[in-house]
């Protein structure tokens, strides 16, 4: 491990000697300062609420964007705590689990299981919970600084998950896997590259759809949930969530699966809203208008 790389883990495992409640307190400061300081990830967040909340007044809007860049600074600081302090420390964080018999149903089906995970709440504890369940790979994008993989590795330690590329030989590998009865995990509101997509309403607002998803559960017949580590508060730990997956995921019809795919996403993100990543750039398409762009034209005009 690199020597820079190898102190930022030690700046990880500094972090996990704090109590959660001090660690989110620290995580709000710092969503509150990027709120004050107009940072791009508040103003995206702002279209975004903007858009999918269009019935709030200004007022009841802009409590809510400070509550979301409050959740959006403590999943930051979380992240440290959860990755510095390992698996087991971690996993004790989890106070309830809700749903927890479907996963536990899915994986005895042995028809092989999706993890829908959204980038909501804490994801990273959410890997260790279910990887403590049963062996899965999930599907990812490689950092864009290839060292800080050898800083995953260390810190997933026992509990880490398989990580396939997101790429032909990585689908194929997924696919190989719910053949046979195992478990993948997949981001299910990540972006998809022009013209890998569908668009489909999340929130009311068409949003271009990964169809990797449907086209796995429609080809092997494996059970799709969705799942997500909810953040509790004052700093008392997590509760697990697993929801069953909406009518029609599994549809040849990549406009019907892809609609089911989001409204999942919809379900999870209703249970704890400000947690969700809203300052992610999810409305945007090479041959649509560009929300962000034109919201930042209007104030500047």
């Amino acid at each position: 491990m690199r020597p820079d790389i190898y102190l930022l883990y030690l700046l990880l495992r500094l972090v996990s000697l704090f109590p959660l409640r001090t660690v989110h307190a620290m995580g709000a400061w710092i969503g509150r300062r990027s709120l004050r300081a107009h940072s791009r990830s508040a103003r995206y967040s702002a279209v975004n609420l903007r858009l999918t909340r269009p019935e709030l007044s200004e007022a009841e809007r802009a409590d809510l964007l400070r509550r979301t860049m409050e959740e959006s600074g403590k999943s930051v600081t979380e992240v440290a705590a959860i990755w510095g302090g390992g698996a087991e420390k971690s996993l004790g964080m989890v106070r309830e689990v809700v749903g927890g018999e479907l996963f536990a149903e899915a994986l005895a089906s042995g028809k092989g299981v999706i993890v829908a995970a959204p980038h909501l709440g804490c994801w990273e504890l959410l890997n260790y919970w279910l990887c403590s369940k049963t062996p899965m790979a999930i599907l990812y994008r490689p950092p864009r600084i290839k060292a800080i993989e050898a800083l995953l590795r260390k810190v997933r330690g026992k509990l880490a998950p398989e990580q396939v590329r997101a790429e032909g030989a990585g689908v194929r590998t997924l696919f190989k896997r719910l053949g046979a009865g195992g478990t993948v995990g997949i981001l299910p509101d990540q972006k998809p590259r022009e013209g890998e997509g569908e668009f489909a309403p999340f929130f009311g607002v068409d949003a271009l759809t990964m169809v990797l998803l449907p086209r796995l559960a429609a080809r092997t017949g494996a059970t799709v949930l969705f799942s997500f580590a909810e953040r509790l508060p004052d700093g008392e730990g997590f509760r697990i969530h697993v929801l069953p997956a909406p009518e029609g995921i599994d549809s040849t019809d990549l406009k019907i699966a892809c609609t089911a795919l989001n409204r999942g996403v919809e379900r999870c993100v209703e249970r704890a809203f400000p947690q969700y990543q809203w300052h992610y750039k999810r409305y945007t398409a090479h041959d649509r208008p560009d929300p962000y762009k034109l919201n930042a034209a209007a104030k500047a005009g």
